[in-house]
This record gives C-alpha cells, sequence and structure tokens, in this order.
C-alpha cells in the first residue's frame, strides 16, 4: 500500500472512530432519558394508551421509511451528485411529504375500524402534520452524512430525544393519556429538523424526472427494501393487535421497546455511520472484509451479552420498575431477549450490499421475508405473545442468511472467519447464562423483585467481563491497541474524502 493510501485509511479509521464517538455520547444519552421517561410514562399510562401508539406506529413507521429512505441513500451512496441534483432531490422529499399527508387522510378511518379503535383515527390524522417536517431534514442529514459530519447529527438526534421524552412526561403527568405520545413525537421531529436545516440546509429547484432516472432508480430500490423490511419487521404487532387485541399488543409493544431498544442503540452506534464509509470504501474490498469484520467484532462483544442479559433479568426487571399491570410483558420480554442477540450482530450485512451495487438484491431478499415473516407470527399467535416473539428466533434465520452468503460471497470472506470474530462473544454470553440461571434456580434470592435484579445484573456482568478476559485476554488487548493507534493523531472532523484515495486494493467482484 502507497503512503498515500496508508494516510487516507488511516484518516478514515479516525474519522470512522470519532464517528461512532458522537454517536455514542447521543445514544447514551438518548437512551438514559428515554429509558428514564419511558418508565415514568409507563406508570402513567395504560397498556392500552401504548397500544393506541402501536397501532398508529403500524403506519407512522412505515410513512417515516417513504419519506426518509431512498433519496437520502442515493445522495449518501453516489458521490458525484452535482448541487442543482441535490436541490431537485430537495424538492422531490418534499413532494413526497405532501403526498404522505394525503394518504394519511385516506387510511385513518379505516385502520381505525381494523382495530376495533376509534381515537386511533384522530392519532393518525395528528401525527401526518409531521410528514412534511420530516421531508425537510431528508437532504440535510444526508449531506452531513456524506461529509462525514456526525457530531452535527448525533446533537440533533440527542435534542430530539431529549425533547420529545420531556414534553411526553409532561403530558403524560397532567392526564394526556396516549396523547402524550403523540404530541412528544411531533415536537421532537420539530426540533431535529429546525437544527439539520439550519447546519446543512440546502436550496430547491423544479424537479426534472428525466434527469433523476439514475437517483430515482437507486432510490426505488432503496425505499422498496425500506417497505418490505417495514412490513415484515413491524407484521408482529399488526398480528398482535389485530389477533390478541390492544391490551396484548401494548404487553408485547412494551417487551420489544425493552428488549431491542437498548441493544439496537448499541448497534446504531456503528450501523448509523456505515453507509458513509462503506460508501467512501465501495471499490476496495480488502477495506470493507477489514471493516465488516472489525465492526462485526466489536458489537458482539456489546449486544449479544446485553441482549441476553435482558432476558435473563426479565422477570425481576419488569416487577421492580414497571410493577404488575405489566407482568404480560415477562414472556415475550424473555423470548425476544434471546432473538435480538443474533440480530444485532447481522445489521451492518444490508448497508455494505447496498453501498456495492447490491440494492436490487438487497430488496429482493427483503420482499421474500416480507411474505415468510407474517405467516411465521399467525402461526405462533396460537401461543399468544410469547409464541409471537418465538416466530422471530424460527423465521429470522431464512431471511439474513442469504444476505450473508452473499456479503461474504462479494467481498471473499471465510465463513470460519466470519465465525471466527463473533464466537468469542457467543462463548462468554453462554457462561454468563449459564452461571445466572444456575444462581437463580439454586439460590432464589431476596423477595424484593428490585434486589434480584440487581444481583442478577451483577452476576451476569461479572461472569461475562470473567470469561472474556481469562478465554479471550490476548485478542481483547490487541483489538483496544488497534483502536488506540487508529485514534494516535485525532484532531477535527475531515473534509469529506476522495473515494479514490481509498479505492485502491482487490476491488470488489
Amino acid at each position: 500500500m502507497s503512503k498515500g493510501a496508508e494516510k487516507s485509511r488511516q484518516a478514515l479509521d479516525r474519522s470512522m472512530i470519532g464517528a461512532v464517538a458522537w454517536n455514542a455520547a447521543a445514544k447514551w444519552l438518548s437512551q438514559a432519558v428515554g429509558w428514564t421517561s419511558t418508565i415514568i410514562i409507563a406508570r402513567l399510562l395504560t397498556p392500552y394508551d401504548f397500544g393506541i401508539m402501536g397501532m398508529a406506529g403500524l403506519f407512522t413507521v412505515l410513512a417515516t421509511l417513504v419519506s426518509q429512505v431512498g433519496l437520502g441513500q442515493a445522495i449518501v451512496t453516489l458521490r458525484d451528485l452535482p448541487s442543482r441534483r441535490i436541490a431537485q432531490l430537495n424538492t422531490v422529499a418534499l413532494m413526497i411529504g405532501a403526498a404522505l399527508v394525503a394518504v394519511s387522510f385516506l387510511v385513518a378511518g379505516p385502520l381505525a375500524s381494523f382495530f376495533s379503535a376509534p381515537p386511533l383515527r384522530e392519532v393518525v390524522l395528528v401525527v401526518s402534520s409531521s410528514y412534511m417536517i420530516m421531508a425537510l431534514q431528508v437532504v440535510p442529514r444526508a449531506l452531513l452524512q456524506k461529509e462525514l459530519k456526525f457530531k452535527a447529527l448525533a446533537t440533533a438526534s440527542t435534542a430530539r430525544f431529549l425533547a420529545q421524552a420531556v414534553i411526553s412526561v409532561a403530558l403524560a403527568w397532567i392526564g394526556f393519556r396516549y396523547w402524550s405520545l403523540v404530541i412528544g413525537y411531533i415536537a421532537g421531529t420539530v426540533v431535529s429538523t429546525a437544527l439539520l436545516c439550519r447546519w446543512r440546509g440546502h436550496c430547491f429547484a423544479l424537479p426534472k424526472f428525466s434527469e433523476l432516472r439514475r437517483e430515482l432508480h437507486f432510490g426505488g430500490n432503496v425505499l422498496v427494501t425500506g417497505v418490505a423490511w417495514y412490513c415484515y419487521d413491524n407484521s408482529d404487532f399488526l398480528v398482535a393487535g389485530r389477533v390478541l387485541g390492544g391490551a396484548s399488543l401494548g404487553n408485547y409493544t412494551l417487551a420489544w421497546t425493552i428488549a431491542c431498544t437498548p441493544v439496537e442503540k448499541i448497534a446504531n452506534l456503528v450501523t448509523g455511520v456505515t453507509p458513509a464509509f462503506f460508501s467512501a470504501t465501495q471499490r476496495n474490498a480488502a477495506e470493507l472484509r477489514r471493516y465488516l469484520l472489525g465492526l462485526t467484532e466489536v458489537i458482539s462483544y456489546v449486544t449479544i451479552p446485553a441482549s441476553l442479559g435482558l432476558a435473563l433479568v426479565a422477570d425481576p426487571l419488569v416487577r421492580a420498575l414497571l410493577g404488575p399491570k405489566w407482568l404480560g410483558a415477562i414472556a415475550p420480554l424473555q423470548v425476544l431477549g434471546a432473538f435480538v442477540a443474533a440480530r444485532s450482530i447481522t445489521t451492518v450485512l444490508p448497508n455494505l450490499l447496498t453501498s456495492i451495487g447490491e440494492a436490487a438484491f438487497v430488496m429482493w431478499a427483503t420482499l421474500a421475508a416480507a411474505v415468510a415473516m407474517p405467516c411465521a407470527f399467525y402461526a405462533g399467535s396460537r401461543w399468544g405473545t410469547a409464541g409471537i416473539a418465538a416466530a422471530w428466533i424460527v423465521a429470522y434465520p431464512l431471511v439474513i442468511l442469504p444476505i450473508l452468503a452473499k456479503t461474504i460471497s462479494r467481498i471473499g470472506i471465510a465463513p470460519r472467519e466470519y465465525w471466527a470474530r463473533i464466537q468469542p462473544a457467543v462463548i462468554a454470553s453462554a457462561i454468563m447464562s449459564s452461571l445466572v440461571i444456575a444462581a437463580a434456580r439454586l439460590f432464589p434470592g431476596p423477595a424484593s423483585p428490585l434486589a434480584r435484579l440487581a444481583l442478577r445484573t451483577s452476576l451476569g456482568m461479572l461472569s461475562y467481563a470473567g470469561a472474556l478476559f481469562s478465554l479471550q485476554r490476548g485478542r481483547i488487548l490487541r483489538l483496544v491497541q488497534a483502536l488506540r493507534a487508529a485514534r494516535r493523531k485525532p484532531g477535527r472532523e475531515p473534509a469529506p474524502l476522495d473515494q479514490r484515495s481509498v479505492s485502491r486494493g482487490d476491488n470488489v467482484r
């Protein structure tokens, strides 16, 4: 490797570590606020209130995907877009936002009838006001990602969560019920959009669709993938609400939030910044291999024990922090914790494939999942919310294995090499789980759920750390040294890197 290429590689590594650091600061602060507000709101509201928001979320999340996914990814990945085309895409984003508002007025009534929940109509209509607001942040957010300015993105994300949490808690306290969740969500969207537009706003231009064919085709593939992902990723909520009712949906929604949100926040410290970095190295298979294997290993050390740990402490956690009215969330939380352990380490794969021109493959794989997963959830609903959660464990491998196989084939990774990166965390987490389960059965512990929660959490953390360092001490130390070496010359966020400076090496096949 030439000296110039080595310097570019080191600069990109430092930039990624800095991006993850800013992302981590934002996510952990947001997570602390989010957990605190969720616990407070759960004590103030009822499962039915959460169920109403969960039902509305089935459309809201889809609308958010349509407004955010596609155009933004095209701007990040297609690195040669002139300012004039970006201005046209900015107007297209507004057009999509306006169309989503119109669709909301058409589906609000049928959704309320489908779930037999009359308040749902007004909730969907009020939330639709956020779609035009979100459309304004599509281009600013994508430009900040492309320019690797993750400090600004992290700040906007943190401000959104803070505003949403404060307003939701305040309104729940004075008796706004499910409206506290709705208004808090809209307020957070307004705050983040205002900040992003102030920091990286872009002009608008009348779209000439004949000039935007490449961008719209690429964005269309990504959008279809996002919609298909939404369909299978949220069909469990649809089945729970339709088959089991609002209260069961509320229990399942809270279980999903507790099981998935903390682990996904951790994983998103990395996956939230990877599209920009994969795009910067999209023609260099050696660098893509290095990033994928390194990121997978780092993610596995944290997310696998964290998700399994939530499953192990589900019973005392719910009893101690949420109270007896949420006991129905324990069983699905236990199952989902085991599932999220596997899901967390595969989240970077679709991003990588999309960045190297395999957006169509990801789209078709996700479309297949959108057919298979709802069938699995419906079958699992015979056993209640725990059965729906178990369907994830049974059917998700069918979704992710083709994507994993395609990834390791395209960039030249041996399956055993990939397994070697996650093996240490898997083995240490298995030891942790065995010790916590054995201790819980042999020594039931104090009657207080809070005390049991503290004991199991402490035992889990100590046993995992002990197992990991005793079995993989050398590997952990080498990883720490590599991270320190990459941060040897810290500095300000770099300007966007010229893709050609990091595209040497063996090209992606």
